[in-house]
Parts: structure tokens; sequence; C-alpha cells
């Protein structure tokens, strides 16, 4: 491929991972390839294979929140995590981690939050909303664990401000993988950390 293509590709995912990015934080979109395809459509290039990364979008994300919406941004991101915080603090037993928007600073205020439980005990996390009396919504969720797809439990509880908590329930070896980031997994103490250090 000649440099002029591949610089107009690059110019292209660019212009749609900043385009997908507004919508995101205008229009309350939080599905990444929705909003990469609605970008696309609205750019005139539907049928385009050169579609940003998520991380793409999320770089162009965080950009124009502190362009656009720096005075209301950090109040917002600040509830969500503390909304987590409070729930994983509930959840402490099942080892919580925080991932996704809330936790990469790109939430807003339409984001969920998204957490990881562990326990080998596929009914344990049920028994235990039941016993707080807490209100969920239960499913399952298809997700690689240690290399192969597996269906596992989800719980979505919604919280009295209308935020959504996403919880999916691992089990415990896969808290011992390995595979957690802490740019993409927070644990109690990450988190509390994080919210520290934000204020400083």
């Amino acid at each position: 491929m000649s440099k002029d293509r591949l610089h107009r590709r690059d110019l292209m995912r660019e212009q749609l991972a900043h385009h997908a990015a507004r919508l995101m934080a205008e229009g309350g979109i939080t599905d990444y390839a929705f909003a990469k395809r609605k970008a696309a459509k609205q750019m005139g290039a539907a049928d385009t294979h050169h579609l940003p990364s998520n991380q793409q979008v999320d770089e162009a994300l965080r950009s124009f929140r502190s362009l656009y919406q720096s005075a209301s941004y950090p109040t917002i991101l600040r509830q969500l995590r503390e909304q987590a915080l409070a729930a994983m603090h509930l959840l402490a037993p099942f080892h919580p981690y925080l991932t996704g928007s809330v936790l990469s600073g790109t939430a807003g205020e339409q984001s969920d939050i998204n957490l990881v439980l562990f326990s080998d005990d596929a009914k344990a996390v049920l028994l235990f909303l039941l016993k707080h009396n807490i209100e969920f919504e239960d499913g399952e969720w298809r997700v690689l664990v240690g290399g192969h797809e597996e269906t596992v439990p989800s719980y979505t509880l919604t919280g009295k401000s209308g935020t959504q908590t996403h919880i999916i329930v691992l089990p415990e070896n896969a808290r011992h993988s390995g595979s957690r980031h802490p740019e993409t997994h927070a644990d109690i103490a990450a988190l509390e950390r994080l919210l520290i250090e934000i204020e400083e």
C-alpha cells in the first residue's frame, strides 16, 4: 500500500474516532461499535473497513471531554467512581474489580459501572444479593476464561440515581490468572487511591 493511501486510511480512522467520541459524549451512547458505525454513516463512509479501535475512540473521548465538558465532567466521573466504590465495599467478600469507562476515565452521565466478582459457587452472589434485599436483574455473559469461552452469571443493579451496575462472576482461578492490569482492573484499594490522587 502506498504511503499516501496509508495516510488517508489513518486520517479516516482519526476523523471517525473523534466523531464517534462526540456522539458518545453528547448523545449518551455507551456502545463503541454502535458509535463507530453511526459516525461512519454520518460521514458518508458506512462501508469503510477502516474503523478506529476502541482505544482510539477512548483517547478522542478524553480529549473531547477536557475541551468541551471540563466544568461538569470531573464531578460526574467522581460520583460514578464513588458509587462503584460503595458497591465494591458491599460486595467485598467476592474480591470485586472495577473495569470499563468509569475506571479508564471516559465515562459520562449515562455510563454504566462494570464490576468483576470471583466465586466458584455460581449461586453465591445471587444468594448474597437476595439476603441483602438488593434488587437486580440476572442473566448470563459469554467471556474468555483461560483462553476459552465460558458462560458466566451476570447481574444488573440499578441505583437510586438510575445508574446501572453490571456485574459478572468469574471462577476463583481467574482471579489468579495474571490477566488483570492496573489500567484496566482496579480493586477496592486501587480505586480508593485513585479517588485520593484526584483530590490532591
